[in-house]
């Protein structure tokens, strides 16, 4: 009977007839290809009406199959509406991981403003260097560092960043020229993408052997350039606080070449852009970064 199947089995069945593809629903879905395959069969035998058919190396919803999607898709579209509807505390919570620089150096001190923005709003932050998965509706959404992972996920890029050597102001003073750095202990971010070898190149130099010091944070890298351990190469986004206060200089500002790159993105599953805290808070990162918001959220 219809009325015993499950409800994952129509939730893999919208993915699957939306994307036209088993291998790009399972992507969306963190399941692997024949277990859609399988999950798909199954409904079919249960409703006795096929589905899908082949269509070159894809799949396309037979007659049969586009009716149901249509039922289906306004279903899913309700239920969600009616769980925003009755759960107030869950409508109002936004559940985002992070990056966590960008978490610590740029969004953490901007949190206060967004609350006080928009009042009843709850957020929940999370920060690690593994990607969310969402498998277990556990995030809305993750800012990403790199290059976004998963298939299926819909993304925002976060504007360009200006990536530049800091210090201490004192250090500053003794740095006039590119060539200069190789004078003074240069600190390593080893999990960033733009590193000293790029900047050097660009600058028409042969890079050092090896960096002085070397963190796996660009937070730590930033604290130890403003501590004075030596020269950090940085985003000036993630050290827009500590430029404010003086605390971090570009000695080389407009004496050389500096490298601008899209290093973080908001990314979500189409299933989180119905919920109204992820629109509210994608159209507020996409103001403060003077960005375009997603028009996947519009």
């Amino acid at each position: 009977m219809a009325s015993d199947l499950p409800l994952s089995a129509f939730r893999i069945f919208e993915a699957a007839a939306r994307r036209r593809s088993f291998k790009e629903a399972a992507g969306e879905l963190n399941l692997s290809a024949s277990a859609v395959s399988h999950a798909m069969s199954k409904l079919e035998e249960s409703l006795g009406v096929p589905l899908f058919e082949r269509v070159g190396q894809g799949i396309a919803p037979t007659t049969a199959g586009e009716a149901l999607l249509d039922h289906v898709s306004r279903a899913f579209a309700e239920l969600h509406r009616g769980l925003d509807m009755i759960s107030t505390r869950g409508s109002q919570l936004l559940r985002l991981h992070c990056a966590p620089s960008f978490a610590a150096q740029w969004l953490t001190p901007r949190l206060a403003g967004f609350l006080r923005d928009h009042p009843g709003m709850e957020v929940r932050l999370a920060a690690g260097m593994d990607y969310a998965r969402f498998t277990n509706d556990e995030f809305d959404a993750d800012i990403v560092y790199g290059p976004p992972r998963g298939e299926g996920l819909l993304r925002m890029p976060l504007g360009v960043e200006t990536v530049t050597p800091l210090c201490d102001p004192s250090r500053a003073e003794q740095i006039k020229k590119p060539s200069d750095l190789f004078r003074h202990p240069l600190i390593q971010s080893d999990t960033k993408l733009v590193r000293w070898p790029h900047w050097f190149d660009k600058n028409g130099l042969t890079a050092p052997a090896s960096a002085a010091l070397r963190f796996d944070r660009s937070f730590l890298a930033l604290t130890g350039a403003a501590d004075g351990l030596g020269v950090a190469l940085e985003s000036t986004r993630l050290a827009e606080r500590e430029m404010t206060i003086g605390r971090l200089v570009a000695p080389l500002a407009g004496r050389s070449v500096d490298i601008h790159y899209t290093g973080h993105h908001l990314v979500f599953p189409p299933s989180s852009r119905r919920r109204e805290p992820l629109r509210i808070f994608a159209r507020w990162l996409a103001r403060e970064l003077s960005v375009s918001p997603s028009s996947e959220l519009e």
